[in-house]
């Protein structure tokens, strides 16, 4: 694993994941988690099912970040393939609240990486695909159903998945390690805000992701897998928990994290 693929996975890269604490916060507040055991039986699930979504996307958006000119497939321009990921990605975050977290977590990651790449054909891509949609007119076509459906929500900035592969393309990563960094963040981030929600020993909560290591690995060797297929074939494992829970979050009147 190469440095700069430490350097996407650290909560101390400057892309704003602290303040977002992975349904966590919903599921305290709703009874489900209360202690280590059962934080572990969370992530477990998180892992599964958004974990290798955001694994799949990372490991297809480096792919494609990685390709020299000419050698991808896709029939169409590079804006609008960036859009119809993002698409694809939306169809699998079904919660509102999800996605404009999402999206906020992307903006954020976007802004930082293409400071520390700012070289970086794919990450340059990404930001000239949202700037396209917001510059183009209400109109759509007849084909590519799937990316015009996202178009508005794509004007808000892109998916925190889909720059995280092109980030990760920038710093030289493999698709493979690009779906790695996902899957730890889907459960590193949440058991740090487990930490200060449950008040909860950290060497105990370090323990729990210890414990998952394993099934990270597992998920990223999964979600690796799709980095050569068409994006209409990414995973679509559904959470409806996860779903209700954010819903419910945004609004609750007191709230330590954004989602």
């Amino acid at each position: 694993m190469s440095v700069a693929s430490l350097l996407l996975g650290d909560s101390r890269f400057p892309a704003g994941g602290h303040a977002h604490s992975g349904g966590v916060e919903p599921a305290v507040t709703a009874g489900s988690v209360t202690n280590l055991v059962t934080l572990e039986a969370f992530l477990r699930g998180r892992l599964r099912t958004a974990g290798l979504v955001s694994a799949a996307i990372a490991a297809f958006a480096c792919s494609r970040a990685g390709a020299t000119d000419g050698e991808s497939a896709a029939p169409v321009r590079d804006d609008d393939y960036w859009e119809l990921l993002d698409a694809e990605t939306s169809a699998r975050t079904p919660a509102p609240a999800q996605r404009e977290a999402s999206r906020r977590q992307g903006r954020a990651l976007l802004r930082a990486a293409r400071v520390a790449w700012p070289e970086a054909r794919g990450l340059a891509q990404v930001a000239a695909a949202v700037q396209s949609t917001r510059g183009a007119g209400a109109a759509v076509g007849s084909s590519g159903s799937q990316r015009l459906a996202g178009r508005r929500e794509f004007r808000g900035g892109p998916h925190h998945a889909v720059v995280l592969g092109a980030a990760a393309a920038a710093a030289g990563c493999t698709p493979a390690e690009a779906a790695r960094i996902a899957a730890y963040q889907a459960v590193a981030g949440p058991v740090s805000a487990a930490v200060r929600l449950l008040a909860l020993d950290p060497m105990r909560a370090t323990g729990v992701l210890a414990r998952l290591s394993a099934d990270i690995e597992s998920i990223a060797t999964h979600g690796a897998g799709y980095a050569g297929l068409p994006p209409a074939d990414l995973p679509c494992p559904s959470a409806p928990a996860l779903d209700l829970l954010a819903q419910t979050h945004i609004g609750a009147e007191v709230r330590l994290f954004e989602s």
